[in-house]
């Protein structure tokens, strides 16, 4: 609003009609001097109105006679488009009444064509007064180009002697200059000794900026300056004029420059903790292999979060933005001044301690994080645990260079997340090849589909009460290069990578395929990972495949693990509960290993409970195992849930688990994993030593060895 008044009153108070033309002769701006001049009515003009409809209106009110309006307009176009050096052009034509109106007309870059017309009809005789007439408007255009063209800024016009012409509204509120200090004929020494009164600072003294700019202004050169201003960034530029005059403008760049370091503190920090990322970290330790160079000892922990995958997977990111803001406050707490923590990026951060006495300093400062972080985290009402898993390189000794240390701590991370997690390892010698053979089965899995290197063993449960096989577990083999490759070797892997979907549904659809072979109703058990859940249709899918392999809903049991159900995740209930409303059972494996169990069990009505392997090993000679075996099989028993013991190999276990009530086994006692076409031998078998119709069946086998009757 500002700029916009006292623009017009620049406009109205020159004593000529002025008005502008753009570069595509469209009208930008006039004054009521230029209507008045040819006779225009009030509101016909309009900004943007072409410059042929002007002259035809201009024609209509009996302007330009002698000549059509094409000729005009072609004639003053031309005259206009030879005139873009910036030179000032003139020419004179007669308008209504036999008046003379004299045309002047600049081009500027910035507006278009600046033209002024002035009324010389009484004046063509007094060659001295036109003369006198023509400097004032030369130094009256100077003056207005300026003004247009620095408008939108802080502007103030100074005369040669140094004394104030004009300043805008912009100029005034970024200073807060005075009443006395606007009015034209201040000199320039009055403003800038306010101003340094008030509090400018600038990078000399003051007497220092006061002789440059005076030698800007005797030199008449172009200048620009930056100073500081009652905590404010203003930008000086300082523009000569012809007339020994300057213009100077003034912008308020204290947002830009204030964004300008954001921008630039971003680019180097993590947004989510304000932590040094990945580019300043490697920048730091670059500056330090100078250091190391001279003997100067330091470490480079890289920090995995244990389990985050999970918590982020299941309580959704914003609980996991929580945990890793937290992860990081503590992670900081174990620092001191002269360490470098960063976030890396996802649960990965690293921490350079320099300088350090050795390894040991590194070794205390990793149990502490690892202590700090495995507390638990109290987030949105709801207990959390995780871990931390560190890999340690100690330079110079694992390398002085950062790729070389930063890659080392990177290979000993890996040897600790591989150990269990929850721990820290230090590199060693000979980590490189572990990369590599991970990388390798990385590389094998994911061509093993395409190769057909996949297949799929069935180990059988056999149900106590029954004294046969009431369901077989499908469980993966790959054979790679000329070696079958362990799943506690690949799963994990193909877990990380995603690789585990389309393995996971290609597991699904052949052991179904498969179990529609087998005589009778024995079940199929099919493992599903958290990962198959995050896919668009799982439900979907498994219609498909039961639909394909023509194999009843009731002879499918999933089995999933506890880190599915880590929270009351809405989404994944949902699918559970279709799932078993189409008839697939639904069961828990590897029960009793995670943090809340009992509480799964209440979010979700279970077919099967398996108790984990993990209980059985002791199960004969610790009394705390035999509580927990017991206290397992009586929960399902009070909830309507079946239990397997897994991992039984025993005949001593056998009778534990039988005798607390286990409903079926698993375990090399009874069955190995067996190959597709020995299965269907043994489920052949089994059908055939079933008792007749009329014969009641056999008592409950008592030994390991009657049990095994059926297998051979």
């Amino acid at each position: 609003m500002a700029e916009a008044l006292l623009l017009d009153a620049a406009l109205e108070n020159i004593p000529y009609g002025f008005c502008v033309w753009s570069s595509q002769f469209r009208l930008v701006m006039w004054n009521q001097h230029y209507s008045d001049f040819y006779g225009f009515a009030e509101g016909v003009l309009h900004r943007g109105m072409s410059l042929e409809d002007v002259v035809q209106l201009s024609f209509s009110l009996g302007n330009h006679p002698g000549r059509t309006s094409a000729e005009f307009y072609e004639t003053y176009t031309d005259e206009l488009l030879a005139n873009r050096d910036g030179a000032q052009r003139k020419s004179q034509e007669e308008v209504r009444g036999g008046r003379t109106i004299q045309s002047s007309h600049t081009y500027s870059a910035a507006l278009g064509w600046v033209v002024t017309h002035e009324d010389i009809t009484d004046e063509v005789a007094r060659t001295e007064v036109v003369e006198k007439r023509k400097l004032e408007l030369e130094r009256q255009n100077i003056r207005l180009d300026a003004a247009v063209n620095n408008i939108s800024q802080g502007l103030c016009m100074m005369d040669a002697r140094g004394r104030l012409i004009i300043c805008n509204e912009p100029y005034a509120r970024i200073y807060g200059l005075p009443e006395h200090l606007l009015r034209p004929g201040t000199q320039l020494e009055d403003v800038l000794g306010h101003l340094f009164d008030m509090g400018m600072s600038t990078t000399g003294t003051r007497e220092e900026y006061f002789i440059w700019r005076q030698g800007l202004i005797s030199r008449r050169e172009y200048g620009k300056t930056v100073y500081e201003l009652n905590n404010r960034t203003i930008m000086m530029q300082h523009h000569p004029m012809k007339d020994g005059g300057w213009v100077s403008t003034h912008e308020d760049i204290t947002e830009q420059k204030q964004n300008e370091a954001r921008i630039q503190h971003l680019a180097r920090h993590d947004a989510l903790t304000d932590l040094p990322n990945r580019i300043e970290f490697l920048d730091q330790m670059a500056k330090a292999e100078a250091a190391l160079n001279r003997g100067e000892i330091a470490a480079v922990l890289y920090i995995d979060l244990d389990h985050f995958k999970a918590v982020n997977d299941t309580l959704g990111h914003a609980v996991g933005d929580e945990v890793i803001k937290q992860a990081s406050a503590r992670l900081w707490g174990a620092t001191r001044e002269t360490d470098v923590l960063a976030r890396l990026g996802g649960d990965e951060f690293a921490l350079l301690l320099r300088p350090i006495d050795g390894a040991d300093s590194a070794a205390r400062v990793a149990d502490r994080i690892i202590r700090s972080i495995s507390a638990p985290m109290l987030i949105g009402g709801q207990h959390i645990e995780i871990g931390a898993s560190i890999g340690i390189a100690v330079g110079p000794g694992d390398g002085v260079k950062t790729d070389t240390l930063v890659k080392n701590a990177d290979l000993a991370l890996y040897k600790a997340k591989s150990e269990g997690r929850s721990t820290y390892h230090f590199f060693e010698t000979g980590m490189d090849a572990d990369l590599q053979q991970r990388r390798t089965i990385e590389a094998g899995l994911r061509l093993a589909l395409q190769r057909d290197e996949l297949r799929l063993v069935y180990q059988p449960l056999l149900g106590l009460q029954q004294n046969r096989v009431i369901c077989v577990e499908a469980l993966l083999r790959w054979d790679h290069e000329d070696r079958t490759v362990s799943p506690t070797e690949f799963i994990p892997i193909a877990e990380e990578t995603g690789l585990i979907v389309p393995i996971g549904e290609w597991v699904l659809r052949e052991a179904t395929k498969t179990a529609a072979k087998w005589p009778g109703d024995v079940r199929v058990a099919v493992n599903l990972s958290p990962m198959q859940f995050k896919t668009r249709d799982l439900v979907g899918l498994v219609k498909s495949a039961l639909a394909d392999a023509h194999l009843p809903a009731s002879r499918l049991e999933l089995e999933i693990t506890e880190s599915l159900l880590l929270a009351d995740n809405e989404a994944t209930l949902n699918v559970l509960h279709e799932l078993r409303a189409m008839g697939v059972r639904i069961s828990m494996d590897d029960f009793g290993t995670g943090y809340s169990s009992l509480s799964y069990l209440r979010s979700f009505p279970f077919d099967k409970i398996k108790i984990d392997r993990s209980f059985m090993r002791d199960l004969t000679d610790r009394k705390d195992s035999q509580a927990i075996m017991e206290a397992v099989i009586g929960l399902g028993r009070s909830l309507g849930m079946s239990t397997t013991a897994e991992g039984v190999e025993t005949e001593e276990q056998l009778a534990m688990v039988r005798a607390q009530g286990a409903t079926e086994i698993q375990g090399f006692l009874f069955s190995p994993p067996l190959p597709p076409a020995a299965l269907l031998s043994l489920l052949r078998a089994q059908v055939r030593k079933a008792p007749e119709p009329d014969r009641p069946a056999a008592r409950p086998p008592a030994s390991a060895d009657a049990v095994l009757g059926l297998a051979r």
